[in-house]
């Protein structure tokens, strides 16, 4: 038997979001709001304002099992085809690939920085041992530089200077501008007419790592996702040492 309140759920929805189309379109459009329909939807909430609430926790519901359905495909994949989820992105360390660690980042991001720090230091006292692939997540959002930053990185990597680059970055966090990206591309000598054509060919390649960390649920930076013999999944900076020790 169908619910009442199933079937009243929907039409609220439904209504709201007509409601809220309508809010949203420009002033020019006049459009017009039924007052009746808008005093309806009102009162019907306000009769039952758990019929919003559980419609939203439905809906979280289904969505945190989307990401944790695709969290357990990526590891899957990521234990049997490693360099299918490495794709193009740019590599240091071990070439063996038996452990590998993603890192999503965001060169403006001041935890990034710290995190920057923290790796360099366990590429050299665990050499070899383990594979560190960079994704980049740049949060657009509240970092004005993440994106070219980003881009002016992707450039570089065309030319095989990524890692380079990416040090001078973190190390000239406060400095992130046009000013800087070309600053740093002279200082490595690069190409400076491909650098800049390259620049305006990053998004897409930026765009699929983004789509990669939203498909997995991943919302802030630094972001490490490890695999390894002894385990596989998402990782915090500080397990990280533990996890390599344990593989000696």
């Amino acid at each position: 038997m169908f619910n009442i309140f199933k079937l009243l759920r929907i039409w609220v929805i439904c209504s709201l979001l007509c409601l809220s189309l309508c809010w949203s379109l420009p002033a020019q459009a006049d459009t017009k709001i039924d007052p009746q329909l808008e005093q309806q939807v009102l009162q019907i909430i306000r009769k039952h304002p758990e019929i919003i609430i559980e419609s939203v926790q439905t809906y979280q519901q289904e969505q945190q099992q989307k990401v944790q359905q695709a969290r357990q495909e990526f590891l899957q994949n990521f234990k049997t085809n490693p360099q299918e989820i490495i794709g193009d992105s740019p590599t240091t360390g071990s070439t063996q690939l038996k452990t590998v660690l993603i890192e999503f980042s965001d060169f403006e991001c001041p935890y990034c920085a710290e995190a920057h720090t923290k790796l360099k230091d366990l590429l050299v006292k665990y050499p070899n041992q383990f594979t560190l692939v960079y994704k980049h997540l740049p949060l657009s959002q509240i970092h004005e530089q993440a994106l070219p930053a980003a881009k002016a990185a992707w450039a570089a990597f065309q030319q095989g200077k990524f890692w380079q680059y990416h040090d001078a970055l973190f190390t000239n966090q406060k400095q992130l501008g046009e000013t800087l990206y070309l600053d740093i591309a002279k200082n490595l000598k690069l190409d400076l007419a491909k650098f800049k054509t390259d620049q305006n060919r990053a998004n897409q390649a930026i765009e699929k790592d983004l789509e990669m960390a939203y498909k997995l649920g991943l919302a802030g930076t630094p972001s490490f996702i490890i695999n390894s013999q002894n385990f596989s999944g998402p990782v915090q900076l500080s397990e990280i040492e533990n996890i390599l020790t344990s593989q000696k």
